[in-house]
């Protein structure tokens, strides 16, 4: 929305939510602005998760799979979870041809991973950027 379209919705001055919008990026509530892209549109529409258990969990080598993993273009996302694995990563990929390249070079060339367990996605449901407040 533009900051005139939130004004009108909140009954407050271009202004004061000019400065509150600048506030909250200031604050860090407002991390940063992104563009929605269609995955398909892209190249990018197989979605592939995938659960992770380390062999060892010393400090660092869960650092160093952060790291590892920060670099893949392809990992989305990727959470520290709890239960019977460790991480859970999003990974978007163009086809299996390319899953199998994504597994084979970039995930498998990261060491300490004991196993991993791949999740395709048939459809999605629902999918939501908002946080909810």
């Amino acid at each position: 929305m533009t900051t005139k379209e939130i004004a009108q919705q909140v009954n407050l001055s271009l202004t004061s939510v000019y400065e509150r919008i600048k506030r909250l990026e200031r604050e860090g509530v407002i991390k940063k602005y992104v563009a929605l892209v269609e995955a398909e549109k892209v190249g990018k529409g197989l979605i592939v998760f995938f659960d992770i258990i380390l062999k060892e969990h010393p400090k660092e080598i869960g650092h160093q799979f952060g790291q590892d993993i920060m670099s893949s273009k392809y990992v989305c996302e990727c959470y520290n979870i709890s239960g019977d694995y460790d991480f859970r990563l999003k990974v978007m990929v163009s086809d299996m041809k390319h899953y199998q390249d994504f597994v084979l070079n970039d995930l498998g060339s990261i060491k300490n991973i004991g196993s991993a367990h791949s999740t395709f996605v048939m459809g999605v449901i629902k999918h939501d950027y908002a946080v909810p407040i």
